[in-house]
């Protein structure tokens, strides 16, 4: 698989989504409120995990098991696009708990650990990284 445009896409936004993702979870910490930075870092982390999300729509599963293009890693942008929803409405409706407690899960599930599968052998962005470090 070469490095299209959309795959472009997909890295940068999830790239940045993994760096935003810490600056909006700390800076609502107990003891630390800082809300304009809070909701500025927070919208622009989840309007990258929607481009994330929906950019992935379009990036066909070249070597695992799929169907029509699409392989068990797409069954990971339902799943974001219905939690960042839920945590949306769990702000809206004053239930901050388990706001944060949405928000951090996604963000460990869907930036951390969905990020590391990304750099197993046969992924591109893996054999980038791999060629790098050799």
């Amino acid at each position: 698989m070469s490095f299209t445009p959309v795959i472009a896409i997909h890295t940068a936004a999830a790239l940045a989504a993994v760096v935003i993702g810490p600056l909006a979870l700390w800076s609502r910490r107990s003891g630390h409120v800082r809300t304009r930075l809070h909701r500025a870092a927070g919208y622009s982390w989840v309007l990258l995990m929607v481009f994330t999300a929906l950019s992935a729509l379009f990036i066909p599963a070249a070597r695992l098991p799929n169907i029509a293009g699409f392989g068990p890693i797409h069954l990971l942008v339902p799943f974001v696009l219905v939690m960042l929803v839920v945590a949306m409405r769990h702000m809206l409706r004053g239930r901050l708990q388990a706001h944060r407690q949405t928000m951090l899960q996604l963000y460990i599930g869907a930036c951390l650990v969905a990020g590391a599968f990304t750099l197993l052998p046969g992924r591109l962005l893996g054999q980038w990284v791999r060629s790098l470090l050799a």
